[in-house]
């Protein structure tokens, strides 16, 4: 895979836990302290989110991060 699939790859996982777990966009992006256009973003493959970004999404989606990272 390409960094642009990876990416991808990664803001679909996210998207699907997140739609899993009920939330919005708008609602994920204020409980990781984000504006909802960087969830956007993220979420779309548009960003290379750093670990520390992977962490917040992982303590507010309340998963491993992981979990945010390997592919079922």
């Amino acid at each position: 895979m390409d960094q642009q699939e990876l990416l991808t790859a990664l803001g679909t996982r996210i998207r699907m836990i997140r739609l899993a777990k009920d939330l919005t966009q708008s609602q994920l992006a204020s409980i990781c302290n984000f504006e909802k256009s960087t969830m956007s973003k993220i979420e779309a493959g548009q960003v290379n989110v750093s670990y520390f970004t992977l962490c917040r999404l992982s303590e507010g989606l309340e998963v491993t991060m992981c979990r945010l990272v390997t592919a079922d």
